[in-house]
């Protein structure tokens, strides 16, 4: 891909990856670590709506949420919007992100000054596993699985077992789950689907086109209750975003959330067939930009494709 710089607005090298904040066209602002886009000022709000609200939306009372990752801010952001929280809970592993995030990104800086954010630099799947009390949605803004990467561990059956123990009754938990477009959703977006559905009683999958990743971008959304996991109307999501969300939201209203759930013939299919389970014990992984490859199978001491 091409894209024309227009200008390079701040760089910075942490311990753990390089920050880039660049105008490019036709993007706009956009947030870049170690190459890869993470989010622009085109349709940011595309992504992060779509990760958070469907799974605060369906929660009864959503008063306690716990974010993995998110350290842009932006996932806090529309958590924080929904004015029943009481306490949010956002993990990032690197403080230079974060810290760069609240210096140049300013449509977060409410979100980072809320006192019900506790921001947490540590590791997120240590600080969850140690977490004494439970949350009613937990959300997994990670990311891509790479290899050699931390985070493909969070992507297995292992993790997802934790995850549901530190739910509250009829909590949900819902993971970007990578690209899930008509030609890479079989890569990440379609076994993570069926880890999940391993360990929850109830797994929805949804996706959206998203203009900066050039594709469709891939959700998974999971709960013990299953009548919390299937998609609401668009008339009860309209209802419940008017009572308990502050402020319009620019993408997410009830016809724009049926869209979400609304999966191709072939999507369907491709779940339906999918019986791969990603787990650390098997030694089994899928892994986005690896040349295309779908699935790494790692034995003890050595890996192979």
């Amino acid at each position: 891909m091409h894209y024309r710089l227009n200008e390079i607005l701040s760089t910075s090298r942490s311990k753990y990856q390089t920050v880039d904040l660049v105008d490019l066209q036709p993007f706009g602002r956009v947030l870049m670590i170690d190459g890869l886009v993470q989010s622009s000022q085109s349709d940011e709000f595309v992504y992060h709506e779509s990760l958070v609200h469907p799974a605060l939306l369906a929660h009864p009372n959503p008063r306690s949420v716990y974010i993995g990752g998110g350290g842009e801010g932006s996932t806090a952001r529309e958590v924080l919007r929904h004015t029943s929280v009481e306490r949010c809970v956002m993990v990032d592993i690197d403080a230079d992100v974060v810290r760069f995030c609240k210096d140049h990104l300013p449509e977060n800086s409410e979100a980072f000054a809320d006192s019900r954010l506790e921001l947490v630099i540590d590791d997120a799947k240590a600080v969850l596993e140690k977490s004494e009390g439970n949350f009613d949605v937990i959300i997994m803004d990670l990311d891509d699985p790479l290899e050699g990467g931390p985070c493909y561990q969070l992507y297995t059956s292992e993790f997802y077992r934790m995850v549901k123990s530190k739910l509250s009754p009829g909590g949900l938990f819902v993971t970007q789950s990578g690209a899930a477009g008509i030609k890479m959703h079989g890569v990440v977006w379609s076994p993570v689907h069926n880890t999940l559905r391993s360990v929850f009683p109830a797994v929805s999958a949804y996706n959206q086109a998203v203009y900066s990743f050039l594709d469709e971008w891939g959700w998974n959304m999971a709960s013990t209750d299953p009548e919390l996991a299937m998609p609401l109307s668009p008339e009860e999501v309209d209802a419940r975003i008017a009572a308990r969300i502050k402020g319009e939201l620019r993408f997410l209203d009830g016809q724009s959330y049926a869209g979400l759930f609304a999966l191709s013939k072939l999507h369907r299919r491709t779940l339906a067939e999918e019986k791969r389970v990603l787990s650390l014990e098997e030694g089994t992984f899928s892994f986005m930009h690896n040349q295309g490859l779908c699935v790494a199978t790692q034995g003890k001491g050595n890996g192979s494709l």
